[in-house]
């Protein structure tokens, strides 16, 4: 008898967000319509459908640059209500004013604040259905673990920072005292179809492939429960998935077996487009920086003291130097000691220069560096030949990075904060492996949302 999929999956619960927000809305227009005098968005206009489909378009591109389909913002009444109002204060205000391809604006504008009350309401009353019904436990994914004990904890860390999922328990050699709370099976005794349906499991994580410890016999079971439709996945594949960074586990010295170059490292038609759009958003880079050096001239004079722009040698792909250039962020001879980390809260770096980095403005310059081709707009972070060289000393797979142009902002960037340490690095590395194996277009765009938000909501470093 097949396993019942009784929960709902990261993906399904976003597409849900999506889906019902729009459901949400466009119903409490359709109410508004109906029984008040409102007649802003008529839905007996024949150019209704048009409207429908400009409004869900600028409610998905802006939900998505202010978290709104976030599954930790959705989780938090707070952050839900921000995030509903900020999405629908831009939602309407690009609305408002795109009457060509949206309804004309009306006589009586109070129709235009009715509007924008009834899409955050809508919105609001889907997200508190969703924050009491559908995040719940009885929706959430039931895992259990086949692990060895040395990776049981490790990997009970990694999936339960996902909201989707919950650990029923674990089949391993050993019990662990720190996880009483968890169901624990000797793997020399495990009956997996039971525990299967004593817990309620929808999913199977394997974390060994040591023929001692997977025994004939767990196999036979595993295939069976495979045939009847249980999710078996290795733990590999669920990081990847799950975390979006490649699993440390593949980068072994038969890495290639394991980890393979997206197909559009080879595709001349993405690499062409790519370019296409280096050269496109460098023009209107630069035009942004022209217009920004007045008013950072002015804020660099009075409390940087010192050269507006300064530049600094970095390493690019295939291993090659290029200067790059920044607004100057720090106090003059910052580094007269040699190179150094950038650390949190760094004493080094200017009042002026904090703001700067909070909200990016000190990236700017680089898009000259991404116009003469030295830089894309997405990729991994340039780094300095003087930690690149002790990179690759501590970390044996840094140098794949470098196998790409380098970006102005990339995946590792969005996803993990600023790197202070050996250890931050290895970390991002994991990020930028993931998206040279997996670099596509809807990956660079879902990376410039994020950077978007990430200046919008200056969590710049």
């Amino acid at each position: 008898m097949p396993y019942n999929k009784s929960h709902l999956d990261i993906s399904e619960r976003k597409l849900y967000l999506r889906v019902l927000d729009v459901v949400f809305s466009l119903l409490g227009l359709y109410l508004l319509n109906r029984f008040f005098e409102f007649d802003y968005f008529d839905f007996s206009s024949p150019s209704i459908k048009l409207w429908i489909l400009i409004l869900v378009m600028y409610l998905w591109v802006f939900g998505e640059i202010f978290e709104l389909y976030n599954l930790k913002v959705s989780s938090n009444r707070y952050l839900t209500v921000r995030s509903i109002g900020i999405t629908v204060l831009f939602s309407t205000l690009f609305y408002f004013f795109t009457p060509v391809i949206s309804p004309q604006l009306p006589e009586n504008r109070l129709q235009l604040v009715y509007f924008s009350l009834t899409l955050f309401f809508a919105m609001l009353v889907n997200r508190i259905l969703y924050i009491q019904l559908i995040f719940s436990p009885r929706f959430l994914k039931n895992i259990l673990l086949i692990a060895e004990t040395s990776q049981v904890e490790e990997l009970l860390t990694i999936i339960t920072d996902k909201g989707a999922n919950s650990i029923v328990g674990y089949v391993s050699n050993v019990p662990l005292k720190s996880l009483e709370a968890l169901s624990f099976t000797d793997v020399s005794e495990a009956d997996l179809e039971q525990i299967v349906e004593n817990e309620g499991v929808n999913e199977i994580i394997l974390c060994s492939s040591n023929s001692k410890f997977i025994t004939p016999a767990i196999n036979k079971q595993l295939i069976m429960m495979f045939e009847k439709g249980m999710v078996i996945r290795s733990i590999d594949n669920f990081i990847e998935e799950e975390t979006h960074r490649i699993s440390e586990t593949r980068l072994t010295t038969d890495f290639y077996n394991h980890f393979t170059f997206s197909k559009n490292n080879q595709n001349n038609l993405y690499s062409a487009f790519r370019r296409v759009m280096d050269i496109v958003f460098s023009f209107v880079g630069i035009l942004v920086l022209v217009l920004l050096i007045p008013f950072v001239f002015i804020g660099n004079l009075f409390l940087n003291k010192g050269s507006l722009l300064y530049t600094q040698e970095r390493v690019g792909k295939k291993g090659r130097k290029f200067r790059i250039i920044k607004f100057r962020t720090m106090i003059a001879n910052a580094e007269e000691n040699g190179a150094e980390w950038a650390q949190i809260n760094d004493s080094r770096v200017t009042s002026f220069g904090r703001i700067l980095r909070k909200t990016r403005l000190d990236e700017i310059p680089q898009f000259i560096n991404v116009l003469k081709g030295e830089m894309s707009l997405i990729g991994p972070r340039p780094e300095r030949p003087e930690f690149v060289e002790l990179l690759e000393k501590e970390l044996s797979f840094y140098a794949i990075r470098h196998v790409v142009k380098p970006g102005l902002t990339g995946w590792a960037q969005v996803k993990y904060p600023y790197a202070h340490s050996v250890d931050d690095q290895h970390k991002k590395l994991m990020y930028d492996l993931y998206y040279i194996k997996e670099r596509n277009l809807v990956l660079d765009l879902e990376i410039v949302i994020k950077t978007i938000s990430t200046i919008l909501f200056f969590r710049g470093t």
